[in-house]
């Protein structure tokens, strides 16, 4: 490296862990930091800056490739810095949040700008995609309705630092929703617990009640009974819960939905609205036909279709998880156009149980789907495909598969569900040629 700097006017010296250099900061980069370039010629990957700015940063991890850095000191500031909103936020600090010191306009065309990247570079898509807000937050705080609490070795709460084991303790989270920190559980100790989730969410809708509520879980260290706090301020822990224990209940749409305690969710209070609002807009689904919706969790998408199919057509929502089909059972009991399949998700099963189709949901977890599963799809000829993803580069590279499969791309969409973070929710409709929506 140092031969082809030589010349250049680039110090060649090598920067070493904990030195301090300035940087001229560029584009967003993955894992919440953006791009910069140290002097002696390897990329440094720079958190808790900006876009454009120059700053001093101290430089905390090194490869022969790359370096990593936190900004510690900021010399020419980008006019989207803000002051962070959470004083548990900045380097060797909280690991949650990546963004606080953004303004959160510039965070959706920060997130925009990495969406666009991995679109072009990984499948060769030249097409903007706009990060839209989504109804739940207060400038991008007071959204996560779930949580997970890392305990420290006394049992006290916080998050883990960026990259690190070590726990940085915390008394409240801004981000997370108000019944979160209603519960109270920041104000004990946990002693043997390794984390505490809390899921807010609404008591049974039964007999109509909406009344808030919220389920504590704590996980030990080995093995033996649960996990019982120590109240140090006055704990105040939600009411007793609905059966089964640690389910939660949510709204969408006009149906509700139970959530068991471990069972996935989508965090931000709106996303899921958002989302099938989405998928039912972008596959236009009409009376008579035949959904599938694979990775379906506790059923959200199926609801929605089942209710758009009508009772002349049929979803059939596949899940991995056993506790999540039991909550996509209770969820989808109403509706018998639906059926729930326990099955392992892959080009295997989609070849051997699918069977002709007219509609696909796809939300598979951050990995994506990957391409055997999508030529399987593709295969089976459905009129069109949602592909629901929380990481564009799987993304990408799946789309991708789907567009050498001979399917199209009918909108791209994209929904800022993780304010205060580089993470965002991406949708696409992929549609068959002469068989779309219209």
């Amino acid at each position: 490296m140092a031969a082809a700097l030589a010349g250049s006017g680039i110090p060649t010296h090598p920067v070493d862990v904990g030195a301090l250099v300035e940087l001229d900061v560029g584009a967003p980069a993955g894992g919440g930091g953006s791009v910069a370039r140290a002097p002696d010629g390897r990329v440094v990957f720079v958190r808790h800056a900006v876009p454009g700015e120059r700053v001093v940063a101290r430089i905390t991890a090194a490869t022969a490739r790359y370096l990593r850095a936190d900004a510690v000191d900021i010399l020419a500031a980008s006019p989207d810095r803000v002051q962070a909103p959470c004083r548990f936020a900045g380097p060797g600090r909280c690991g949650g949040c990546d963004w606080q010191h953004i303004d959160i306009d510039a965070q959706r065309r920060m997130k925009e700008q990495l969406a666009g990247s991995h679109l072009a570079h990984l499948a060769g898509i030249h097409q903007r995609v706009v990060v839209e807000r989504v109804a739940g937050d207060v400038g991008g705080l007071e959204w996560r309705t779930r949580v997970r609490f890392a305990a420290d070795g006394s049992g006290r709460l916080g998050f883990h630092r960026h990259r690190s084991h070590a726990v940085e303790v915390v008394d409240q989270c801004p981000v997370a929703v108000p019944e979160v920190s209603a519960t109270g559980v920041v104000g004990a100790r946990w002693p043997g617990a390794t984390s505490v989730e809390v899921h807010a969410g609404s008591v049974s809708p039964n007999r109509g009640e909406t009344r808030s509520s919220a389920t504590v879980v704590a996980r030990r260290r080995g093995h033996g009974g649960p996990v019982r706090p120590v109240a140090e301020t006055g704990l105040a822990l939600a009411p007793p819960l609905p059966p089964p224990p640690g389910s939660v209940f949510r709204e969408v749409a006009g149906r509700w939905y139970r959530v068991g305690a471990g069972v996935f969710w989508q965090a931000h209070r709106g996303a899921p609205a958002a989302l099938v609002g989405a998928v039912l807009r972008g596959l236009g689904p009409r009376p008579g036909e035949r959904a599938v919706d694979l990775y379906a969790g506790v059923g959200l998408f199926s609801g929605a279709l089942a209710t758009a199919v009508g009772p002349t057509g049929s979803v059939l929502a596949v899940e991995g998880g056993k506790a999540a089909c039991a909550d996509a059972r209770w969820n989808l009991r109403d509706l018998p156009q639906t059926s729930v399949a326990r099955a392992t998700i892959d080009a295997g099963w989609v070849g051997r149980s699918m069977g002709p189709v007219d509609l696909v949901v796809l939300d598979p977890p951050r990995r994506g789907a990957g391409p055997e599963l999508v030529r399987a799809l593709c295969r089976a000829r459905p009129r069109a495909v949602a592909y629901v993803s929380c990481d564009p580069a799987p993304f990408a590279r799946d789309l991708r598969a789907f567009l050498d499969a001979g399917m199209a791309i009918a909108s791209l969409r994209a929904f800022d569900i993780f304010p205060m973070t580089e993470h965002v929710e991406l949708v696409a409709i992929l549609e068959a040629p002469g068989r779309g929506t219209a």
